[in-house]
């Protein structure tokens, strides 16, 4: 199986950060070039509306419209676009680019990730490593693991191929409008295409071609209670 071409996960005129997909092999080798691009962008100003009582570093730039609720933490270097929404208890790390219109929610960590415009990652999730897609949704408490415990490079593991990223450190790429439900891990070097869905408490390993929908099919037993 030929390696998923970016057309599988993403529309580049969604993003501003279509300079790091030109040049490259494979899709996730964006995540590579992301701390290259914020040097090349970066001049730190905050045109947002940022709370005093927010952790902001230097190196960050935050657009016009964008909203830092008190509690967030954001170290630099770090992009965020234009009208965004960083709530109370996010915390942002370093090599962070994030779109325009995006949500990054309470107990929400990012780091050295792309999160494309209209993204949204509102409760309790890890983004590590990444590639979040246009409209691309995160259900509370989705977490993507972005390092094998093993601690070796990250393999994507194809229908029939194997393909050794070289990268000991990469978690998903989530297309274009994918949705993942709620408590779902997302293992190290997982494909998911445009319009896929995903139903709460999987884990995700491999690809997932677009417009499909992952389910998890549970056996329940009911039975009486035992007096004491």
């Amino acid at each position: 199986m030929s390696v998923p071409d970016l057309e599988t996960f993403f529309d580049l005129d969604r993003t501003d950060y279509r300079d790091l997909y030109e040049g490259i092999q494979y899709p996730w080798e964006a995540v590579c070039g992301i701390e290259e691009l914020i040097t090349k962008r970066m001049g730190a100003e905050l045109r947002g509306e940022v709370s005093s009582l927010a952790n902001v570093g230097n190196k960050v730039y935050i657009g016009p419209g964008t909203v830092v609720e008190p509690g967030a933490n954001v170290k630099g270097p770090a992009i965020i676009g234009e009208n965004c929404i960083v709530r109370s208890g996010a915390y942002i790390r370093k090599n962070s680019l994030i779109g325009n219109n995006v949500t990054i929610g309470n107990s929400t960590e990012v780091k050295n990730s792309i999160i494309h415009d209209e993204a949204e990652i509102p409760h309790f999730s890890y983004v590590g490593d990444s590639v979040i897609g246009w409209k691309g949704h995160l259900g509370a408490g989705v977490k993507i693991s972005n390092l094998k415990v093993n601690r070796e490079s990250v393999i994507v593991h194809l229908k029939n191929e194997d393909l050794d990223t070289g990268m000991r450190k990469f978690g998903c790429l989530l297309g274009d409008r994918a949705e993942i439900g709620c408590n779902t891990v997302i293992n190290p070097g997982t494909l998911i295409g445009k319009n896929t869905l995903a139903s709460s408490n999987l884990s995700l390993h491999g690809y997932y071609p677009p417009n499909r929908f992952i389910k998890l099919r549970q056996e329940r037993e009911v039975v009486n209670r035992r007096e004491d």
